[in-house]
């Protein structure tokens, strides 16, 4: 049986997200702000680009139709870990992913209201005083967890 997502949020059934953590070639973090018009928080910062995995679609194909669609711009995320996030609406297998992405993207106006780069640092002090979605704060913790870990 297939579900929307809206369902499974509905439901509180587990289904997959597949999210990237976008740099540049310096190293800065690409952050955005979701559209006032998005029904699932509106008008939150994100540290990541994202949505649902499609039924036979993988984790990494989808992080790559996200960031075509949200930031037009067409790049091969690399799958870091998968965990369970409880946070946010229901919970959800989250695929993160990270990807070296143009300078220049041509952001969704429809999904994306406002985009930028942070250095790490800018990002730590950011997730403290901007409203980021809870899928940020836990992808970004773990992100750097599995960074330092790696190192």
């Amino acid at each position: 049986m297939t579900v929307s997502r809206r369902q499974a949020v509905r439901e509180g059934w587990l289904h997959r997200v597949a999210v990237t953590v976008c740099r540049d070639e310096r190293g800065r973090i690409l952050v955005h702000r979701r559209s006032e018009q998005l029904s699932r928080f509106p008008g939150l910062y994100e540290v990541v680009v994202g949505g649902a995995v499609d039924v036979g679609e993988s984790y990494e194909q989808a992080a790559a139709r996200e960031l075509a669609e949200e930031l037009g711009i067409r790049v091969l995320p690399r799958l870091l870990f998968t965990f369970i996030n409880r946070s946010g609406l229901s919970p959800h297998w989250l695929g993160v992913h990270e990807a070296v992405v143009p300078d220049t993207v041509a952001a969704d106006p429809d999904e994306v209201a406002w985009h930028g780069r942070l250095t790490e640092p800018e990002l730590r002090s950011a997730l403290l005083e901007w409203r980021f979605t809870p899928d940020s704060h836990e992808a970004f913790s773990r992100y750097l967890a599995f960074r330092t870990a790696r190192s």
